[in-house]
């Protein structure tokens, strides 16, 4: 029943935040510019422009436009493109699809990876392989995903070994899996810029349960030692990396933007940065929406996943 309590609340506090970064979104993307006069330019007849703000709607008050973008964004039609007048989901359904690929096929790779890195190193501590590790680790993590990108592109795609394509050639209306040797570097580029924080933030975490009195007590009980590690050290440590994953998976959703732009990759990342010149709002309302989404499921989904694997918080819930 305390479970069952807690998932309510998260929920309700996960629906209060994207309420309250919907009114946001929705007041900081009328300050992009007026969409009209981008369309029409600046030598628009008043006439012309005041007809075109009609059909857009844009002559309501902002409180009425508000609360009838958040019915549509409800109901699943969150407007209308202001450039050529097609339905957002119609034209960023694919897209959508593309960043949630691209950002499951990097989370796939990412996340055992560093949890891997992360238990290795901790029960290597102090060693060799734990110093080389943890400084590459550093390293990349001080890294933008930009520069990694870039680099990759350099390394992988040019003259030095031309192994991979250096864009992505991923065409409208095709799948994100037609074009897997066009992935490579974008999906490189995310596990890089994401592994190393899960995998420092794993092997805290490892240490710290490897020093607990439970552990040892364990231990003098005369377990195995694979027994001792599985059952009792790394699901007590696997909690608080939980939130991190969370916190990385969120990133995800927003770093597609920077790495799609560096590879040509056809997501939400260069749809974005289309429509913040063009002042497109519905576009980038839906995007920072959907990001935003992404930021409250995930980080439910870690506390649910930190309750199922830390006994003490199943206990404490029960």
């Amino acid at each position: 029943m305390g479970i069952f309590k807690l998932i309510i609340r998260r929920l309700l506090l996960g629906v209060a935040t994207l309420f309250v970064v919907s009114i946001a979104v929705f007041l900081l993307t009328n300050v992009l510019g007026d969409p009209v006069k981008r369309m029409l330019g600046r030598g628009a007849l008043p006439d012309v422009v005041t007809a075109r703000r009609a059909e857009l709607n844009l002559d309501e008050p902002i409180v009425n436009r508000y609360f009838t973008w958040l019915k549509g964004l409800l109901t699943g039609e969150p407007g209308v493109s202001y450039t050529n007048g097609t339905p957002v989901w119609e034209l960023l359904s694919d897209r959508v699809k593309n960043s949630l690929f691209l950002m499951a096929l990097s989370s796939a790779i990412s996340i055992p990876l560093s949890l891997f890195i992360g238990g290795y190193t901790a029960l290597r501590r102090d060693g060799w392989a734990d110093r080389v590790m943890s400084n590459q680790l550093l390293v990349l993590a001080a890294m933008p995903e930009f520069v990694v990108g870039a680099f990759l592109t350099v390394i992988f795609a040019t003259n030095i070994w031309h192994i991979v394509p250096a864009v992505s050639r991923i065409r409208p209306g095709e799948s994100p899996w037609s074009d897997l040797d066009g992935m490579i570097l974008p999906v490189a580029t995310l596990v890089l810029a994401v592994t190393p924080h899960v995998g420092r933030t794993m092997r805290a975490a490892m240490i710290e349960v490897l020093e607990s009195d439970y552990v040892e007590m364990a231990r003098l009980k005369g377990l195995p030692e694979r027994s001792v590690l599985w059952r009792h050290a790394f699901p007590n440590a696997l909690g608080p990396t939980l939130q991190v994953i969370a916190l990385n998976i969120a990133y995800l959703a927003g770093g597609v933007v920077i790495v799609e732009s560096l590879f040509n990759f056809r997501g939400l990342g260069i749809a974005l940065r289309d429509a913040i010149p063009e002042a497109n709002a519905p576009v980038v309302q839906f995007i920072a929406m959907f990001i935003a989404t992404i930021y409250v499921i995930s980080n439910l989904m870690a506390d649910l996943f930190t309750i199922i694997v830390t006994p003490r918080l199943r206990t404490r819930l029960q």
